[in-house]
């Protein structure tokens, strides 16, 4: 009974040891303090005895006074106290070390200067004291970490039995992190690697194994989960390792960076386990961020959208930079607050405004530029998913239009240097609301800087426009879908065998988004070379693979037919478009047909007149109208192109 009432103790301990964030800095400052006059007293009277002095009270008290003095200043001067020990490294004890040398140095020289003819005793315990200070402090910190290492291991949690892949110096140091209190809820069980060579080498005191014997591996070592340096090790694996962990059902994980693992800054429940998308075979796009951070430095911007998929991966690559402020606004109250907690505890520092409101209203619009100034915008806010927009088409022209057209506008009088618009690959040559929609907030931020710049009308914006495909994982998007539905043990839905999309991952396209933001001059649209296209029954069927399942005896795939407005293909251009090539070999520049501002705008307006009616009919007429080739595929607004078509035949 005694035995069991002790245990729950222990684990009750360690659970809140563990669970809480750390010792208080200034008991840490505190007990460095009063090791290091320790350190001064034992060496004190150990110098009494060795030079055979007489003890004094008055000297005594001398040299107490100064070791008080020095430490309380030097060990502030280092901030020693700072930072977790749990999460201590060899490469923080330069601060110990530096504050005991500034300390006993300036003792030294003051008792020097005091007592010039005790040179010879006062320099060996200057290093005395030097070294049984460094030591005491070190051996103060390995007692805490031993501490709350034996209460996270003795308190009866069950730990997941891991290997590391690779023995290069990150999965070294992976290795070494999971050995430590970091991540206690797995038990590394050493590293495999598919060099043949290392077999019976040891890393740390950890077996490497060999990749050949994974599979008898796993089960003699009881291995719940690989962890991977990177996804590209993963995809370089899918043959082999990949198989055999989906087939046995064992976890495959990655960690964050090294870098926020060093800083520790991650905590025990931040290893990501790889998602089956981050399998699929798609070598991701990568650009050079140094020469956009010098430009975006300092700068206010607002994202609008930034709950969204593309508006909120924005936010956190545009928040690694030293921007002055970033404005996050969204009228979706809860994943907006998500991401103000994300970003407050990944960036302490940043300086952020969330501001709840929608594009649609003129006057929350203007309240934001008018408060906030911001130099440069991203506009992402819209509304994306085609069925939904087909069956609410003035909702649809409301917020990509209307709204698009509040943003720049108030963009323009408030001197936005630059503005950059979200778009789509179903704004070339439409055939459903959502992607005309999308053609018509082109067409007015387009004309709107042409005006700019032919001197028609007053402002300093250039804006620009980027188009993409579909992003993988995005909210909504067809591979969360199918996860989902995998998961439930199917079937899986496509709407066409023959249908094909364009992909990228998000933190991709939001980095062509920024160097495509970069190297704008005013009025282009930009389009990305997206890679080939996948057929998403072939997409259907490769993830029902890599989730350990064989497509159609396991879980079958079952095709629905199209969707009000969908399309077989997505086109990146228009056919009487054509591209040029910029100074990124993935980003194009598409040329397409420039329009009046004048024009437009007066069209814009009625569109929205008959949009705030709710006046269907008209709305999708005048949307017609704004863009001739928007022609309606497999929705009830079919009929207005047949109207279109007699009419031009009468």
């Amino acid at each position: 009974m005694k035995n069991k009432s002790f245990d729950r103790f222990l684990t009750l301990l360690a659970d809140k040891v563990r669970d809480s964030k750390y010792l208080s800095e200034w008991i840490i400052f505190v007990m460095d303090i009063i090791i290091s006059l320790i350190s001064t007293t034992i060496v004190y009277y150990f110098s009494l005895k060795i030079f055979n002095q007489q003890y004094n009270r008055t000297s005594f008290w001398d040299v107490y006074l100064l070791a008080t003095i020095g430490s309380i200043l030097f060990l502030l001067l280092f901030k020693t106290y700072k930072g977790i020990i749990r999460y201590s490294a060899l490469h923080e004890l330069w601060r110990i070390v530096g504050a005991m040398v500034c300390r006993n140095l300036s003792i030294f020289l003051i008792l020097h200067y005091i007592k010039a003819n005790r040179y010879e005793i006062l320099v060996i315990e200057w290093l005395l004291d030097f070294f049984m200070g460094v030591f005491l402090l070190i051996a103060f910190r390995t007692c805490l970490v031993i501490f709350y290492r034996q209460l996270t291991l003795n308190s009866g949690k069950i730990r997941e039995k891991i290997l590391v892949y690779g023995v290069d110096p990150r999965s070294v140091s992976i290795g070494a992190l999971l050995t430590s209190t970091v991540f206690d809820d797995y038990l590394l069980m050493g590293f495999i690697s598919p060099k043949s060579s290392l077999h019976n080498s040891r890393i740390s005191g950890f077996e490497v194994y060999q990749l050949k014997d994974i599979d008898k591996l796993l089960e003699d070592l009881n291995i719940s989960a690989v962890v991977f340096p990177t996804h590209d090790i993963v995809r370089k694996e899918q043959n082999e390792l990949v198989q055999i962990c989906l087939k046995k059902k064992i976890k495959m994980l990655v960690t964050p960076s090294i870098e926020e693992l060093g800083a520790g800054k991650i905590s025990r429940g931040k290893i990501k386990e790889i998602q089956i998308e981050d399998l699929l075979d798609r070598e991701e796009i990568q650009i050079n961020l140094k020469s956009i951070g010098r430009w975006i430095n300092g700068k206010t911007i607002l994202i609008s959208g930034a709950a969204g998929s593309i508006g909120s991966e924005l936010v956190r690559q545009l928040a690694k930079f030293k921007v002055s402020k970033l404005i996050l606004f969204d009228i979706a109250e809860s994943p907006l607050h998500e991401l103000q907690l994300e970003i407050q505890d990944k960036f302490p520092y940043l300086n952020i405004e969330c501001v709840i409101g929608d594009v649609r209203s003129g006057y929350r619009v203007d309240f934001v530029f008018r408060n906030y100034h911001p130099n440069m915008v991203f506009h992402a806010a819209a509304y994306k998913h085609v069925p939904l927009m087909e069956q609410n088409p003035c909702e649809a022209v409301m917020v990509n239009a209307q709204g698009t057209r509040n943003i720049a506008d108030f963009s323009v009088r408030y001197d936005v240097e630059r503005f950059v618009m979200i778009s789509t690959d179903k704004a070339v040559n439409p055939t459903n609301i959502m992607g005309a929609s999308k053609r018509i907030a082109e067409i007015y931020v387009q004309s709107l800087d042409k005006a700019i710049q032919e001197k028609k009308m007053k402002g300093i914006t250039r804006f620009s426009t980027t188009r993409f495909g579909n992003v993988l994982g995005s909210n909504g998007s067809v591979i969360p879908r199918f996860r989902a539905q995998i998961k439930a043990g199917g079937p899986v839905t496509v709407t066409h065998p023959d249908i094909i999309r364009y992909f990228m991952t998000i933190p991709e396209a939001c980095r062509l988004v920024l160097e495509a933001a970069f190297i704008g001059n005013g009025g282009e649209i930009f389009v990305f070379d997206m890679g080939e296209p996948v057929k998403i029954a072939d997409l259907a069927k490769r993830m029902i693979e890599l989730a350990g399942f064989e497509p159609d005896k396991d879980i079958p795939i079952v095709y629905t037919g199209l969707r009000p407005g969908e399309k077989l293909y997505e086109e990146l251009l228009n056919d009487e478009e054509y591209t040029i090539p910029t100074s990124h070999k993935k980003i194009m520049v598409a040329r397409v047909r420039e329009y009046e501002y004048e024009e437009v705008r007066k069209k814009l307006n009625k569109l929205i007149e008959k949009s705030q009616a709710v006046d269907i009919q008209s709305t999708v007429q005048l949307m017609k109208e704004m863009v001739p080739e928007f022609i309606s595929n497999n929705s009830i607004f079919e009929i207005y192109d047949e109207k279109h078509s007699a009419d031009e035949n009468t």
